[in-house]
C-alpha cells in the first residue's frame, strides 16, 4: 500500500507510522505534509480515498475534515472536487435509500463545516430539505405517512449531526440554526409515536405496553440534543481537532454545496385498508430500518457512569459503525471497538451495544457468528475487564430468561454455546444448578438443557459432561449419548426376524451398487405385496439412514444415488408423515442429525414442507413445545429453504429481465444493420444492385437471426422461471395457511377461555391464582439465597427451591404464541402478501385474542 494511503488509514492510531504517538496535532500535520506532496502526482485519487476513508472509519472523521481544511488553504481546486463528489455520492444515497451512506456523509459535511470547507448555510439548506421532505410524508392530507420511517431517519440524521457541529452553527448561524429546531420540534409534534411491539426483546415490554408511554428513539434523541444544547454544546466524546487549527482554516474558501432533492415518496394505495398500509409500513421498515433498539442489561450507574446524555448515542453510533465497517476484518474490529476517541471507560456500554445487535429484532445486521467473534476477541483484547462483563451479561439475561422473546431466546442459546466451545467449555454451572429444581417446562431449565445440547454439537458428550462436574447432576439435562437407533442392527443379540432379513437383503443390494430402479422393482415385487406399507417404509427408510448414518457425506450419497426408491414409496404427504416419523425414530438420539437428514430430504424433495408442518404438529411433537426446541427447529429450517427457495427465484427472474433487455437490444440492432444493409445501393459488374456485396450480407443475417434466436431463448427462461415462480407463491400461501391454522387448532385447544386470559399476564397468572392458598404459608422465594443470588421472581422462572409458579398448560401456551410471533415477524415479508387470506381464514373474529395478538405483533400491525 502507498505510504499516504496508509498514513490516511492509520491517523488517529498509535502506530509506528506516526511515531507511537497519541498527539492528534502532529498526526494533522504529517499526513498533511505527505498528502500535499503526493497531489502533485496523483490528485486524482485523493480525493476518492478520503472520502472513501470518511466513509468506511466514521470515528475518524474529525481528523479527516481537518485535513481537507488544511489542504484547502492551499489546493482549492482539489478541495472542491473533494466537495462536488461527496455531494454526488450523497445525491446516489438519497436516490437508492443507502441509509448508512446517507447518515456518514452528513456528518462528513457537518465536519467540514467546521472546517470552513463548506458554508454554513450550506449544510442549513441540507437539513431543510430532508426536514421538509420528511415533514410532507407524515402529513396525513399531501403526504403518505406508511413511510413514516423514512421521515425519521432524515429527521435523525440531522439529529445525529448537531453533536459534530452544533456549536458552529449557533455560534455562525445562529437565526438559520434556530430555524431547524424549532422545524425539528414542530415535526416531532405531528408524527405519530412508534411502538416497539413486536420487537422488544422481553415479552413484559410487549404487554406492558412501555412502546407507547416511553419515548421512542427519535423522541429520545431529540431530548439528548436538547440537553446537548442547554449545555452549550461542550462535550468529550467528539474530538474536535478542528479548533488546534482554527487560526489557519479561518482564512480557506468556503465552497458552496451543490443543491441536493429527495426521492418522491410512494404513492398512496388507491384502496386504503389496515393491510395496505400494514404492507405500505412494513416496507419503509425494510428500507429504512432503525439502527439500534437499547437493551438496558446494567444498570446506569455501571453503563453510562461519568457520561451526559448524548455520549451514549455518540459511543453507540462509533461501536455500531465499526460493526458495520469492519465485519470481514474482526481483528480490525475490535482493535477499533476498544480504542475509541472517548475519555471515559465503556466496557458495560460496549457489551449491551453488541448483545443488543446479536439480538436485534427481525433480524441482526450480520450473521450472529459475527458478534460472536468479535465477543470473543474483545475477551482476549481486554482479558482484565471484559470477560466478567460478558458474564455479567450472561447472568443478567439468564435472570429475565423467562421473559426473553422466544427468537432472542434461540440466539441467545446458539451464542451461549458458540461462546463457551472457544473457552473450553468453563462455566460456574454450580450456580445454576438449582434449576434442576424447577419443573421440566420451567424457561431456566431448558435454557441449560438446550445449552448443553448445542455444547454437545460442537464438541462430544463426555467432554461436555467434564465441564459440568462442578455440577455432576447437570449431566440429567445431557442430551441422550448414543448413535443411531437402527431397528434392524443385529449388534445388541436381537431375534432375527423377516424384517432384518429384508434389511440385510437392501444393504446387499446397495453395497453391490445396484441402481434405484432396480431396487425399486424389488421392493414392489417382494416387500410392498407381501409386507405392506408400513414395513416397507420402515426397512427402506431406516436401512438406507443406517447406511449414510457414518458422515453427512454418506447420507448425501444415499439420498443421490437411492433417494428416488425413497419418492416412489412416499409420493403424498400421508406417506412422507410416516416417512419423517421414521427418521425421527432412528435419530431419536441425536436432534442435530435428525433435523439435518430431514432438512436434506426436503432439499431433494422428497418430503414437502406441508408434510413437516403435519409432522411438527403431530401430538408427540406438540407436548414438547415448551420443553424442547428439537421439533421447532426442524419447522424453522422447513420454513426458511421454502423462503430461501422464493428469494432465490426472484433474484434469478431479475437477472432474467435484465438478460431479456439486452437481448431485445441486440436483436433490435442487428436487425436494423441488416435492413440498412439490404437497403443500399452497390455496383455489381457495372449494374446497381439492391443489397450491398452478398458476403456481409450473409454475415448480417446470421447474426440477426442468433440475436432473434438469443431473444426467444431469454424470454422462454424468463417464461419458465416466472411459472416456477407462481407456483412457489402457491405453495407459500399453502405453507403459511396450513401453519397458522395448526398454531390456531393447538391454542384454540389449551388456551383459556378469552374472558379469563385475554392478555399474557392472565395467562400467566391464571395457575397462580390456582395455587393462591397454598402460597398463604410461608414462600421459599421470599429467603435470600446462601450464595448470592437474587432473590427470583413469578416471571422470571428463578427459584429458590423447586417453586415456578407457571403451571404447564399455561407455559405451553407462552412458548408456543412466543414461535407464533417468532414466526410471523420473521418471514413477514412473504406473509404480508397472503394477509387478506389469512384474515380471512384463519384470523376471523371467533380466532382467540392471545392468537391474533401474537401474529398481528409479529407483522407489526395494530391490534384494531
Amino acid at each position: 500500500m502507498s505510504s499516504w494511503k496508509n498514513l490516511l488509514l492509520k491517523i488517529g492510531d498509535n502506530c509506528p507510522e506516526y511515531g507511537n504517538s497519541d498527539d492528534l496535532k502532529d498526526h494533522i500535520e504529517t499526513c498533511f505534509g505527505v498528502i500535499r506532496r503526493e497531489l502533485e502526482h496523483s490528485s486524482d485519487d485523493v480525493p476518492h480515498y478520503i472520502i472513501n476513508c470518511a466513509e468506511q472509519i466514521p470515528h475518524k472523521i474529525p481528523l479527516y475534515g481537518t485535513l481537507v481544511g488544511l489542504l484547502n488553504l492551499e489546493n482549492e481546486d482539489f478541495v472542491k472536487k473533494v466537495v462536488e463528489t461527496t455531494q454526488r455520492k450523497f445525491q446516489d444515497a438519497l436516490d437508492s435509500g443507502n441509509c448508512d451512506r446517507i447518515r456518514i456523509l452528513m456528518r462528513f459535511l457537518t465536519v467540514m463545516m467546521c472546517s470552513k470547507i463548506l458554508q454554513p448555510g450550506s449544510l442549513v439548506v441540507v437539513f431543510e430539505t430532508l426536514l421538509s421532505s420528511a415533514a410532507t410524508t407524515v402529513d396525513e392530507d399531501k403526504g403518505n405517512p406508511s413511510w413514516q420511517a423514512r421521515a425519521d431517519f432524515y429527521v435523525t440524521c440531522i439529529l445525529s449531526c448537531l453533536p459534530w457541529g452544533g456549536a458552529e452553527l449557533i455560534e455562525q448561524v445562529p437565526e438559520e440554526i434556530e430555524r431547524v429546531m424549532a422545524g425539528l420540534e414542530a415535526y416531532l409534534s405531528i408524527r405519530r409515536h412508534t411502538s416497539d411491539t413486536g420487537l422488544s426483546f422481553f415479552e413484559e415490554d410487549d404487554e406492558s405496553g412501555k412502546g407507547l408511554v416511553e419515548k421512542d428513539f427519535l423522541e429520545d434523541l431529540w431530548h439528548r440534543v436538547q440537553a446537548l444544547s442547554s449545555n452549550g454544546w461542550k462535550l468529550d466524546s467528539v474530538p474536535r481537532p478542528h479548533l488546534s487549527f482554527e487560526a489557519q482554516l479561518v482564512s480557506g474558501k468556503s465552497h458552496e454545496f451543490g443543491p441536493i432533492s429527495c426521492p418522491e415518496q410512494p404513492d398512496v394505495p388507491t384502496a386504503v385498508s389496515g393491510i395496505t398500509h400494514g404492507k405500505q409500513k412494513h416496507d419503509a421498515e425494510l428500507k429504512y430500518p432503525q439502527r439500534i433498539r437499547r437493551l438496558n442489561i446494567f444498570p446506569a450507574s455501571k453503563s453510562e457512569v461519568d457520561m451526559q446524555p448524548i455520549d451514549r448515542f455518540i459511543l453507540e453510533e462509533y461501536l455500531l459503525d465499526v460493526l458495520l465497517f469492519f465485519n470481514g476484518c474482526r481483528k480490525e474490529c475490535a482493535f477499533y471497538m476498544v480504542n475509541l476517541p472517548v475519555p471515559f471507560r465503556y466496557e458495560y456500554l460496549m457489551a449491551e451495544t453488541i448483545f443488543s445487535q446479536l439480538l436485534l429484532l427481525p433480524q441482526p445486521p450480520f450473521k450472529p457468528i459475527y458478534y460472536t467473534l468479535v465477543i470473543m476477541d474483545l475477551c482476549k483484547a481486554l482479558p482484565g475487564a471484559f470477560p466478567a462483563v460478558v458474564a455479567g451479561a450472561v447472568r443478567a439475561l439468564f435472570e429475565k430468561i423467562a421473559d426473553l422473546d422466544m427468537e432472542c431466546r434461540i440466539r441467545f442459546i446458539l451464542w451461549f454455546s458458540h461462546h463457551l466451545s472457544n473457552f473450553q467449555f468453563i462455566w460456574p454451572w454450580e450456580e445454576w444448578a438449582y434449576v434442576l429444581d424447577l419443573p421440566k417446562w420451567a424457561p431456566q431449565r431448558v435454557f441449560v438443557q438446550e445449552v448443553l445440547e448445542r455444547e454437545v454439537r460442537l464438541s462430544y458428550w463426555d467432554k461436555v459432561k467434564q465441564s459440568i462436574e462442578n455440577a455432576p447432576a447437570l449431566e440429567e439435562l445431557l442430551p441422550p449419548k448414543g448413535g443411531p437407533n437402527f431397528k434392524y442392527s443385529m449388534e445388541d443379540g436381537r431375534e432375527r426376524s423377516e424384517e432384518h432379513a429384508l434389511s440385510a437383503e437392501l444393504t446387499n443390494k446397495v453395497k453391490g451398487r445396484q441402481t434405484a430402479r432396480e431396487i425399486i422393482v424389488w421392493v414392489e415385487e417382494s416387500v410392498y405385496p407381501i409386507h405392506g406399507l408400513g414395513v416397507t417404509i420402515k426397512v427402506v427408510v431406516q436401512t438406507l439412514l443406517d447406511i449414510g448414518s457414518k458422515s453427512f457425506t454418506h447420507l448425501i450419497t444415499v439420498l443421490e444415488r437411492y433417494g428416488q426408491v425413497i419418492s416412489k414409496i412416499c409420493p403424498d404427504h400421508d406417506k412422507q408423515l410416516m416417512l419423517i416419523e421414521e427418521v425421527s425414530l432412528f435419530w431419536k438420539n441425536n436432534t442435530q442429525n435428525a433435523a439435518i437428514s430431514i432438512d436434506r430430504m426436503m432439499g431433494y424433495r422428497l418430503i414437502s414442507n406441508l408434510a413437516i408442518v403435519r409432522w411438527v404438529f403431530s401430538p408427540e411433537n406438540i407436548d414438547q413445545f415448551h420443553t424442547s426446541d428439537r421439533p421447532w427447529e426442524v419447522l424453522r429450517n422447513a420454513v426458511s429453504k421454502t423462503y430461501n427457495r422464493i428469494c432465490d427465484l426472484r433474484k434469478e427472474i431479475i437477472s432474467l429481465k435484465k438478460g431479456v433487455t439486452l437481448a431485445e437490444e441486440a436483436a433490435a440492432k442487428a436487425k436494423a444493420e441488416l435492413e440498412a444493409a439490404e437497403s443500399k445501393l452497390s455496383l455489381v459488374d457495372g449494374e446497381p444492385v439492391l443489397g450491398g456485396n452478398p458476403a456481409r450480407l450473409s454475415r448480417l443475417k446470421l447474426h440477426a437471426e442468433k440475436a432473434k434466436n438469443e431473444e426467444i431463448s431469454a424470454k422462454e427462461s424468463l417464461e419458465a422461471k416466472e411459472a416456477l415462480f407462481a407456483r412457489a407463491v402457491e405453495e407459500n400461501e399453502a405453507l403459511y395457511l396450513s401453519l397458522y391454522r395448526n398454531f390456531s387448532n393447538v391454542l384454540m385447544e389449551r388456551l383459556p377461555d378469552a374472558s379469563r386470559a385475554g392478555t399474557l399476564q392472565d395467562l400467566k397468572s391464571t395457575h397462580a391464582d390456582a395455587m393462591a392458598v397454598d402460597l398463604e404459608e410461608p414462600s421459599a422465594m421470599e429467603l435470600d439465597n446462601e450464595n448470592g443470588r437474587p432473590k427470583k421472581s413469578q416471571s422470571n422462572g428463578g427459584s429458590s427451591g423447586n417453586v415456578y409458579n407457571i403451571g404447564e398448560k399455561e407455559q405451553w401456551c407462552l412458548s408456543t404464541l412466543g414461535y407464533v410471533k417468532a414466526f410471523s415477524r420473521q418471514y413477514a415479508s412473504e406473509i404480508w402478501p397472503h394477509m387478506e387470506k389469512l384474515d380471512a381464514e384463519v384470523l376471523s373474529e371467533d380466532t382467540h385474542p392471545l392468537f391474533r395478538r401474537a401474529v398481528y405483533s409479529g407483522l407489526h400491525r395494530p391490534i384494531n
